[in-house]
């Protein structure tokens, strides 16, 4: 036979196998890289290409609808998802209260704040918060948000009342009634304060410290005795400014100690008030003969 022959005849062959391959389908042996053969792989010729899935060619560890199956990563604010919510600020500068209070008192316990506690969100506090927030790697931003909160709590205990108070500024209790009438120092050593009060007002409040169980503040009424601006204690030499004599010894006046120590220290049986100014008003105010009334 002719090549010419022997052409038409394989063309005849080659269309032959293929109109079995479009009737049946077929398997084909792909083979590698090294030559070697691989799983047969069933390719269909009969109908339209395969339709490609949503997933397909994306990376994942096990198929999309199986639980656990990993889809691309989420770049924050990608939009395909939740970012997560920013900590909520609790108390900020310029804040005041009970809980500002206890914030304080509470960076006093890890050494973070010295001053106070005031109960005023002051620029002390602000640094005190971002250098806790800093040491502990958290965003220095100087305000509470429930984050620093969390974590200050866990690192420190309940203040008490004279945590709280250690500085003073506590509320002043109701005022004995012997202090209702006339002119009065109006001595309350259950919430440590002193009122001043002109018929039965009160003019002014200040914080108060009493001495300790060995040189106890005597109770009772008394009155106003001597007045002297500038006193110094022979017997303890220390100054006594602004000192209204009241018993024997012992009278109100300005401390100094009180004043950079608050309730961590006691008076030797005087009733010392730690605000400067107040003290200086109190002693204009006040007279020989005016009433001091000292009860629990």
């Amino acid at each position: 036979m002719s090549g010419a022959g022997m052409g038409n005849a394989g063309r005849a062959v080659a269309l032959a196998l293929g109109a079995a391959l479009v009737a049946a389908g077929c398997t084909v042996q792909g083979t590698g890289p090294d030559g070697k053969g691989h799983s047969p792989v069933r390719v269909d010729v009969t109908g339209d290409p395969p339709r490609r899935t949503p997933h397909e060619g994306r990376p994942s560890s096990g198929p999309p609808d199986e639980p656990g199956a990993r889809g691309p990563s989420r770049e924050p604010g990608s939009g395909s998802g939740p970012d997560p919510m920013p900590a909520r600020v609790l108390w900020t500068r310029g804040d005041s209260g009970r809980d500002v209070r206890e914030l304080q008192a509470r960076l006093r316990q890890v050494e973070w704040l010295v001053d106070g506690p005031t109960g005023t969100y002051d620029d002390l506090t602000e640094r005190a918060v971002s250098g806790f927030q800093g040491k502990r790697g958290l965003p220095r931003t100087g305000r509470t948000d429930t984050v620093t909160w969390r974590r200050l709590l866990d690192m420190t205990r309940e203040p008490g009342k004279w945590d709280l108070y250690l500085m003073g500024g506590q509320p002043a209790a109701e005022p004995d009634p012997r202090c209702l009438t006339g002119r009065a120092l109006c001595v309350s050593k259950s919430s440590q304060t002193l009122r001043w009060m002109v018929d039965g007002r009160t003019v002014s409040t200040v914080s108060v410290r009493f001495g300790s169980q060995r040189t106890p503040t005597r109770e009772g009424v008394f009155e106003v005795y001597w007045k002297s601006r500038e006193h110094w204690s022979t017997l303890y030499d220390t100054a006594m400014p602004y000192a209204l004599f009241f018993s024997g010894g012992q009278a109100v006046h300005f401390s100094y100690d009180f004043a950079a120590r608050g309730y961590a220290g006691a008076s030797h049986g005087c009733v010392n008030v730690r605000d400067e100014a107040a003290m200086a008003d109190l002693f204009a105010q006040v007279r020989n003969g005016d009433k001091v009334v000292v009860h629990r």
